[in-house]
């Protein structure tokens, strides 16, 4: 049997966390969510298999945080979805390290399709 995937959410709308993390375990995900973006710059242990990342955090710019994960030996195979309001900014998502970006607002089987096929690869 199948271990049941989590997946990270951080982003610093509470109306966000909760929106995704509920259809996120609507759909099997177990979720953990913050609205620290910097608190996932100390994650150790208990890593999710998918972290969705707002970009712009206050106080922290989601990019940063992803270049950062992306460089550390423990965090570096994490897929990591981007996730913004502002369309113009995918490409220095995916320059970043993001393994993918979605822009908001956007569709909840956009946002799960993109889950599903990182969720699978990893």
């Amino acid at each position: 049997m199948d271990r049941i995937k989590k997946i990270m959410i951080a982003d610093d709308d509470p109306g966000i966390l909760d929106a995704i993390g509920i259809v996120l375990e609507y759909e099997g995900y177990e979720v953990q969510s913050t609205p620290n973006g910097a608190a996932l710059l100390t994650m150790d242990s208990g890593f999710p298999d998918l972290l969705l990342l707002d970009i712009w955090m206050s106080g922290v710019d989601g990019r940063d945080i992803c270049k950062h994960l992306k460089q550390k030996e423990k965090t570096s195979r994490i897929p990591i979805v981007l996730i913004s309001a502002s369309k113009d900014i995918e490409h220095s998502a995916m320059d970043a390290g993001a393994d993918d970006f979605l822009a908001k607002p956007f569709e909840i089987d956009d946002l799960l399709e993109k889950i599903q096929r990182h969720v699978l690869t990893s």
